[in-house]
């Protein structure tokens, strides 16, 4: 009897646990932890040699942006951005050595024939109908390609090749475009920061003098002109018969304002 009621008892404790509702598990699930990424690239940091900040600046990486590049061998060959502003339109047109795209377009260096150097250390262009000395041959040990001296208002700064940052970060910088000795020689400097070296520039008067050394003598110059240009006016940079000596710097909070002086040679 005992053991029949054992038995049953035990069908009846299966019965109930087969009649008990399931219970499901209990599962804690946490956020998403925050993604590893890095910062955007859209916007590039571009800092400002000598305006002490920083700025973001999108910059136009498409096809628009493309140049038209200068006759292999000019000058201009050697300097990044050369050339003739590429629009979206691609046709083009020449004329003369400049080739120009059709409907607008902006070279931001003087056009220039091919220039085949002779072969001594310095190179002097012969193909044009004004001088042209290029830089082979100048350089000095330090990287420098010559002196510039104004007395009137204490500038006595090394000149570097390219109006590179990395240039104007050392001293002074020469345009590329433009002579290094014979005819019009082009030199830009900084006028505010650590490498002031042309902040004063606007306050030379007519007749002042400058003085530019390099490896092949030593030149002075009288000023003839001071003033402003804009930014994008490159004629005071093409070449002349004449020696003379073109000195630019920017205007302070006039970012498409250029201050500009020019002197020639004293004979």
């Amino acid at each position: 009897m005992k053991k029949l009621l054992t038995m049953a008892g035990v069908a009846l404790m299966l019965t109930m646990a087969m009649a008990t509702t399931a219970m499901a598990a209990e599962y804690n699930i946490d956020g998403p932890e925050d993604p590893l990424f890095a910062s955007p690239t859209s916007v590039d940091q571009v800092t400002v040699v000598g305006g002490g900040v920083t700025e973001q600046s999108n910059i136009d990486r498409s096809k628009n942006a493309a140049v038209v590049p200068p006759p292999f061998g000019s000058p201009e060959s050697y300097q990044t951005g050369s050339g003739a502003v590429l629009i979206p339109q691609t046709q083009t047109q020449t004329s003369g050595s400049a080739t120009t795209p059709i409907g607008g377009g902006t070279a931001y260096y003087p056009p220039a024939e091919s220039v085949t150097p002779p072969a001594s250390d310095v190179a002097t262009s012969s193909t044009s109908s004004t001088p042209f000395t290029l830089p082979d041959g100048l350089y000095y040990s330090d990287g420098s390609i010559g002196r510039l001296k104004i007395p009137s208002i204490g500038v006595n700064v090394k000149v570097y090749e390219t109006e590179s940052l990395e240039s104007l970060a050392k001293g002074a910088g020469h345009f590329k475009s433009t002579s290094c000795w014979d005819g019009n020689v082009g030199i830009a400097g900084h006028n505010r920061g650590v490498t002031n070296h042309f902040g004063k520039i606007h306050t030379l008067k007519t007749g002042d003098q400058i003085t530019y050394t390099t490896q092949l003598g030593t030149r002075t110059y009288e000023v003839f002109f001071v003033g402003k240009i804009e930014e994008t006016d490159f004629s005071r940079l093409e070449r002349t018969n004449d020696n003379l000596i073109t000195l630019v710097t920017c205007v302070q909070d006039v970012r498409n304002m250029r201050w500009c002086v020019q002197a020639r040679e004293v004979r």
